[in-house]
C-alpha cells in the first residue's frame, strides 16, 4: 500500500444532508466547502458539519469558488452526486435525455474547470451507466478525457462494505495526475442484517412523533455499536401516520414480501398494478440486508415486525449514519434526506483509498 504524505481537503457539490462529506471526514479528509440548494438539507448539513462553509444555492448560479487552501500542501478532492431520480430504474417516465435534471453532470464538469481539483469523485445510481444506451456515461467519461483527467469507474453494492442494505451505486474517480484508483475490494464476508442493525432501537407505533428516546436494548452487532457511539438514546423516532386501510394491507405481508401478498379487494385504488415495482409495500426481512432505502415513505417500506413504516432513525441506521447525526425539517423532508443520501461508510471506502494511496501511480 502506498501512503500519501500530503493532506486532503474536500469540496462537496450537490451535498444533500452530507452523506458523502461524512464519509470523507471519516476517512480523514477536511471538507471545507459544500453546495446544496435545498434549505432543509443544507440546514441538516450545517448542524452536522459546523466547520464547513455551506452555500445554499443552485450550482447553476455558482460562477466561482474560492477556498483558502495552499495547493502545494494539500490535494483538493471535488466530489458530489447530482440528482439521481431521472436515472433510477423505478422511474421510467423521466429516465431519458429530455429530463433537464439528467444533464446536471455538465455543471459538475464546469466546477472541475473552476476548481482544477487533484481528484474527482462522482457518484450516482447504477442506472446512470445504462440510461439512453449509455449516453450520459459516455458524455461524462469524455468530459474528463478532454480535461486530461484519468478516470475509472465502478458499481459498488453497499452490502459488501459493511452496510445492511443492497444498494448499488456508481462511482467515477478521476485523477489530474494520471493515477488510477484500484478496484475497491469487499470489506466483509458475512453480510449485516436489518435485525442486527436496528433491533436495539425503540419500539414504535404508527405515526410515532417523539423525537428523542432511549435505546430499548443492547446492540447485537459491532455495526450498531459503532453507530450508537456510546449514546444512551438518540433522535429521529418519527414515523409517517398511515391510514387504517394501509395498515390493513401491511397485516397481509410477510417478512421479505411485498404488495403481491395484499388481497385484490384491498388494492382496487391501484389502476395499473403493473407499475408497482418490487419495493412497493415491502416488509423488511430481519434476517437479511435491506432492499434499497430510497423514497421509503412513498414506497411504503414496512418494519420487519411492526405494522408501520420505518422511522427516520431506522432508515438512517440502515444507511450507516451515526445516531448522533441530526436531520432537520418536516418528517417528509427528513425522510427524503435520508433516502437520497450516499451511505457514509460506503463513501468512506472510496475516500480512504485515495488518501491511503491505493492506486496505480501516474505522473
Amino acid at each position: 500500500m502506498n501512503k500519501s504524505k500530503t493532506s486532503f481537503v474536500g469540496i462537496d457539490l450537490f451535498a444533500g444532508a452530507g452523506g458523502l462529506s461524512l464519509g470523507a471526514e471519516m476517512a480523514g479528509m477536511q471538507v471545507v466547502l459544500a453546495i446544496e440548494q435545498d434549505k432543509y438539507a443544507a440546514t441538516t448539513y450545517k448542524v452536522n458539519h459546523p466547520n464547513t462553509k455551506v452555500i445554499i444555492d443552485s450550482i447553476q448560479n455558482i460562477e466561482n469558488l474560492e477556498i483558502d487552501v495552499q495547493r502545494e500542501k494539500h490535494q483538493v478532492v471535488l466530489f458530489g452526486g447530482p440528482p439521481c431520480q431521472g436515472f433510477s430504474s423505478s422511474n421510467q417516465r423521466t429516465r431519458n435525455k429530455d429530463n433537464a435534471s439528467n444533464w446536471l453532470f455538465c455543471e459538475f464538469l464546469r466546477m472541475v474547470d473552476i476548481v482544477h481539483p487533484d481528484w474527482v469523485v462522482f457518484e450516482n445510481v447504477h442506472g446512470f451507466t445504462n440510461t439512453e444506451n449509455k449516453l450520459f456515461l459516455r458524455k461524462l467519461i469524455t468530459g474528463f478525457e478532454i480535461r486530461k483527467y484519468t478516470a475509472v469507474w465502478y458499481v459498488l453494492n453497499a452490502v459488501d462494505y459493511g452496510i445492511p442494505q443492497n444498494r448499488e451505486r456508481f462511482f467515477l474517480v478521476a485523477s489530474k495526475h494520471g493515477h488510477r484508483l484500484n478496484m475497491p475490494e469487499p470489506l466483509i464476508k458475512e453480510k449485516i442484517t436489518v435485525g442486527q442493525a436496528i433491533s436495539d432501537l425503540p419500539q414504535l407505533c404508527n405515526g410515532a412523533n417523539v423525537d428523542y428516546m432511549e435505546y430499548r436494548s443492547e446492540t447485537k452487532c459491532a455495526y450498531a455499536t459503532l453507530l450508537r457511539g456510546g449514546l444512551i438514546g438518540c433522535t429521529g423516532h418519527l414515523v409517517t401516520k398511515s391510514a387504517s386501510y394501509v395498515i390493513e394491507r401491511y397485516t397481509y405481508i410477510p417478512q421479505g414480501g411485498n404488495w403481491k401478498y395484499i388481497p385484490e379487494e384491498l388494492m382496487k385504488n391501484y389502476a395499473d398494478k403493473s407499475r408497482c415495482h418490487q419495493g412497493i409495500y415491502h416488509r423488511l426481512d430481519p434476517n437479511k440486508p435491506s432492499i434499497t432505502i430510497g423514497n421509503y415513505r412513498k414506497a411504503m417500506l414496512i418494519h420487519p415486525y411492526e405494522n408501520r413504516g420505518l422511522s427516520v432513525r431506522e432508515a438512517a441506521r440502515i444507511q450507516s449514519f451515526p445516531d448522533s447525526y441530526v436531520f432537520i425539517g418536516s418528517l417528509g423532508f427528513q425522510q427524503q434526506q435520508v433516502g437520497n443520501a450516499v451511505p457514509p461508510l460506503l463513501a468512506k471506502t472510496i475516500f480512504s483509498m485515495i488518501i491511503n494511496g491505493e492506486y496505480q501511480y501516474g505522473e
